[in-house]
């Protein structure tokens, strides 16, 4: 399975995050902890919403889909 999330930044909530993972809970922690170069600098960061793709390829379309 794969998600496609968005997270919205606590302390900046006009930045948002659109990504994709198959472990949801991991990858939001490491976006908390400041491992993404691309979310570090609007840290806490909670999640917005994802929906969860049993195709991958379906996940990968919706993601660019979301990011254009």
């Amino acid at each position: 399975m794969k998600y496609v999330y968005l997270v919205r930044s606590v302390s900046n909530p006009k930045r948002t995050y659109v990504g994709s993972t198959e472990d949801l809970q991991r990858r939001l922690s490491e976006h908390n902890q400041g491992k993404s170069e691309h979310t570090a600098r609007f840290l806490p960061w909670e999640l917005e919403a994802a929906v969860q793709f049993k195709d991958s390829v379906k996940a990968d379309r919706f993601e660019i889909y979301l990011k254009s």
